[in-house]
């Protein structure tokens, strides 16, 4: 079981998936720097924000948190709008699964944690069976980084002046339109989705009592299920 264990753990694949990750990593270093920089400013400490890059791991979900912090939103909106968010992961996970090697549950369940969006697109694209030891160096590498450089950041964003500590709450919302530009110049199903989710969120705002939390939420569901009820009918019409 043991030499089963270990061939499956080479350093040889170890190596492979430490090398197809550093590209990765390196994208990694800005945006782990800027979260740092941001949790700062959101009031958060040291600890809670390399906490959450040790525990979360999770970039998009990590900010979306920090906007939720700082506007006063309870746990439970936080979680639940994470969950929405990182839905997506199930069938990364389970694409994944089908490429990995019959390996042990337990082995599957910790190099699983390390799969985001970049790290399943080298992996799936990978000719080979997925190992655990690839997987692993892949992660090892990427998760090192972007915890490294969120505490980086968080340091770094301590230094800076107080006024420039507060306006950087600013940056939030750019990293969310840079984040949503891209998509949506060559998709007009994204540029649909947003609009919905904005005007969605906005009457829910005006006209109910619920908090700025569970009106994301709402909206979030609500866009999701209209646009893809829109683009099935529009599909099956064609």
């Amino acid at each position: 079981m043991n030499t089963v264990l270990a061939g499956r753990l080479s350093s040889s694949l170890l190596s492979q998936g430490l090398k197809s990750g550093i590209g990765i990593a390196i994208g990694y270093m800005p945006v782990a720097f800027t979260f740092g920089l941001l949790a700062k400013s959101s009031g958060l400490s040291l600890f809670e924000t390399v906490s959450m890059s040790v525990l979360v791991f999770a970039g998009a979900s990590q900010y979306i948190a920090l906007t939720l912090i700082a506007a006063g939103i309870g746990a439970l909106e936080i979680i639940t709008t994470t969950f929405i968010v990182n839905i997506r992961h199930l069938l990364m996970s389970a694409s994944i699964s089908e490429k990995a090697e019959a390996d042990p549950k337990w082995l599957k369940a910790l190099y699983s944690f390390f799969i985001t969006d970049e790290t399943f697109l080298v992996a799936a694209t990978r000719n080979e069976k997925i190992q655990a030891a690839y997987m692993l160096g892949i992660g090892i590498i990427v998760y090192g980084s972007w915890v490294v450089f969120s505490g980086v950041g968080y340091l770094i964003g301590a230094g800076l002046p107080t006024i420039l500590q507060e306006s950087m709450g600013i940056a939030l919302y750019a990293i969310f339109i840079g984040l949503l530009v891209p998509s949506a110049k060559t998709s007009k199903k994204v540029i649909m989705l947003a609009a919905i989710a904005a005007v969605i969120n906005s009457i829910l705002t005006f006209a109910s009592t619920m908090s700025t939390g569970w009106t994301i939420i709402l909206s979030t569901l609500i866009a999701s299920i209209v646009i893809e009820m829109l683009w099935k009918g529009e599909h099956q019409n064609a």
